[in-house]
């Protein structure tokens, strides 16, 4: 997998400035390092493609990947794992911060980017929702709206404003009348009882929620050395800061709070996954493809 390894990493992607093309690039090749993988085996029926067996129609043989692969693989079409699938975006100014060449946002459009191209391949109808304290843009998941989400996700920029769930979420609870599966990208710097309330509601209401909580690695390391005043991008306050005295209390609370996020979600049948900006793609599609695959069964 070293070589589509290479299309997944964060810096290589910022050069791409066609968001549906690097979508393209990233999930063709996941998809193409799956099926050179064969302890992924299990994937590639995910990815609606089985291994030719003796008896079956040649006309659903997927050509391309056995130019890929030197495998005959078969097209598998179950219209009833069809689902309505959309991003919820948090766009509030936290996300704007990058210590390296990609920051929080842009990491996150590639992510939902590349989701919902994988996702329109399976079928499902898709939509976006971007929000910081309250709904922002709302695009309902449609068959025909994978262009409008594109454009919907490279149009994002973060706002100058401070971030909440509750009034959001509560809003996208009441609008959505049938069961999703919803998508969240946020930095999640919220007190985790007013994440869970806000989540809590979608879950109630039926709908699968998987939650991707993207962190630059400088928010995690702390790795600065000298005493400077550190601005807060949402509220515009300025703190004096001594690093050293520092790192290793702040460190910790970081480490709690990613703890306890997993913890309460995963009690609330809520998929949690951690992800850094300087992670390639795959870990990331990897935990979504795994985690479609088991709400594909249960469809």
């Amino acid at each position: 997998m070293s070589s589509p390894a290479r299309f997944l990493d964060p810096t290589t992607l910022a050069r791409i400035s066609n968001l549906e093309l690097l979508a393209r690039t990233v999930v063709d090749g996941f998809i193409s390092g799956l099926h050179h993988a064969p302890y992924l085996g299990y994937s590639v029926d995910f990815a609606e493609h089985r291994a030719y067996m003796p008896g079956d129609d040649i006309r659903r043989i997927d050509w391309r990947v056995f130019g890929r692969t030197d495998r005959l693989y078969v097209k598998e079409f179950e219209a009833d794992t069809n689902a309505n699938f959309s991003i919820l975006f948090d766009v509030s100014g936290s996300m704007h911060y990058g210590s390296g060449s990609v920051t929080k946002v842009e990491y996150g459009k590639y992510l939902a980017a590349c989701l919902t191209y994988f996702s329109r391949q399976q079928r499902d109808r898709v939509g976006i929702v971007t929000f910081d304290d309250d709904i922002i843009e709302y695009v309902p998941a449609s068959a025909k709206h994978l262009d409008v989400v594109l454009h919907t996700i490279d149009r994002i920029e973060p706002r100058q404003r401070k971030g909440g769930f509750e009034q959001p979420l509560h809003k996208l609870a009441e609008s959505v009348n049938r069961r999703s599966i919803l998508v969240l990208i946020s930095d999640l710097y919220e007190d985790p009882d007013t994440i869970m309330r806000a989540l809590s509601r979608l879950r109630y209401k039926g709908n699968d929620v998987i939650v991707f909580h993207v962190l630059d690695p400088a928010e995690v390391d702390f790795p600065f050395d000298e005493a400077a005043q550190f601005l807060d991008i949402e509220t515009g306050e300025r703190m004096p800061v001594v690093p050293e005295k520092l790192r290793t209390e702040y460190q910790g609370h970081v480490r709690e709070h990613v703890a306890v996020l997993e913890s309460r979600m995963g009690k609330s049948e809520i998929d949690y996954c951690f992800v850094q900006t300087s992670q390639p793609l795959d870990h990331a599609l990897f935990s979504y493809l795994s985690r479609r695959q088991e709400l594909s069964r249960v469809r």
